[in-house]
């Protein structure tokens, strides 16, 4: 993980925020350095550094934002729950919902040593530290799908049932409302989806976003230490999350900078097909085994390629710079192209 110079218009006061951690840590004691993570994060993310202790404070954005967005305090609450649980998180130690101390909410985790792969082959790892990493990665998944989200006092965390039906919904009407081309296999699928989820109406507690830039790996172990970024957490289908992990499977080329294992020969990595490691997964969580898996990821890419349409509509419309909107337009038509020929072989005519 890298760390910047924080940018000049994320600075923090840090005398403001030392006093507050003198409140709220016993254990504190400056003086501070703040640095910045480097990366896609929404919600902005620093290091704090004092000669004893290292702390991340991950916090809203500044700036007039929708009102379910960049939610740092739902964040803080699915992780304390969970590190109470013995889930593997960084122990949560302060919310501040105060905010005068820095300008927006945000909360302190304990900084956790790690390593994160940007690359879903993993290159510099043996063959047999991959095949475990990509196993801890499932067991990690597979643990998180059958936790008890009341036991956890997560009852109102989400929505329960039609999770699909719900999604489908809302991304269509995203990808309506930012749309910039004329993309058929867009069409096609909205029309098709709603229709055609299964009967299989499981709900749990789901991360959104499992995938391996999330997943920070023991130092020196191939095993999870570590999930991170919570944002998109709610009560929804563990299928939906499962799917979306395994898009490193079935991604189109070139629609992701973490890569596509399609068209690897997975032997040689010590990956396992996804066929193999769907199966280890449902071993793991007593789930019967996936019936018609072409509509999830039919599902998966669908989503994915309506979030890269929202970003290249708030490009458009002003409401958000970024300098890749070039190369995120041209994401959207091979994502869809690909959801759609999923979807055929689910059945979508």
């Amino acid at each position: 993980m890298t760390v910047i110079d924080v940018r000049p218009a994320l600075r923090l006061d840090t005398r403001r925020l030392e006093t507050w951690l003198g409140d709220v840590l016993p254990e504190y004691r400056g003086p501070l350095d703040i640095r910045q993570f480097q990366g896609g994060q929404s919600n902005p993310t620093y290091l704090l550094q004092t000669p004893d202790a290292r702390y991340v404070l991950r916090r809203k954005p500044p700036g007039v934002l929708l009102q379910s967005a960049h939610a740092v305090d739902r964040e803080f609450r699915v992780m304390r729950a969970l590190g109470q649980a013995g889930f593997p998180v960084p122990e949560m130690l302060a919310l501040c919902i105060d905010d005068s101390v820095i300008g927006t909410m945000f909360y302190v985790m304990r900084f956790v040593e790690g390593r994160i792969f940007p690359l879903c082959t993993m290159p510099g790892l043996t063959r047999e530290a991959r095949a475990a990493a990509y196993d801890s990665a499932n067991e990690t998944l597979a643990r998180l799908h059958s936790l008890d989200p009341t036991a956890l006092g997560l009852s109102d965390f989400g929505r329960a049932g039609d999770y699909f039906g719900r999604q489908i919904a809302r991304w269509s009407k995203q990808y309506e409302a930012s749309q910039t081309s004329d993309i058929p296999e867009m069409e096609r699928l909205i029309a098709w989806l709603p229709a055609a989820v299964p009967a299989d109406d499981s709900t749990g507690l789901v991360h959104g976003d499992y995938s391996f830039h999330n997943l920070l790996f023991h130092p020196t172990e191939p095993r999870v230490a570590a999930v991170l970024d919570w944002e998109l957490s709610t009560i929804g289908h563990p299928l939906a999350d499962l799917m979306y992990h395994a898009m490193e499977w079935y991604r189109p080329p070139g629609v992701d900078r973490r890569g596509t294992l399609r068209g690897e020969h997975l032997v040689t990595f010590g990956i396992p097909d996804l066929e193999t490691y769907l199966a280890s997964y449902c071993a793991r969580t007593g789930r019967k085994p996936i019936e018609n898996p072409a509509f999830y990821r039919a599902f998966s890419l669908f989503r994915t390629a309506a979030i890269v349409q929202g970003i290249v509509g708030r490009a458009r419309n002003g409401t958000a710079a970024d300098a890749d909107t070039a190369r995120h337009a041209a994401r959207v038509r091979p994502l869809a192209i690909a959801a759609w020929r999923e979807a055929q072989d689910a059945g979508a005519v």
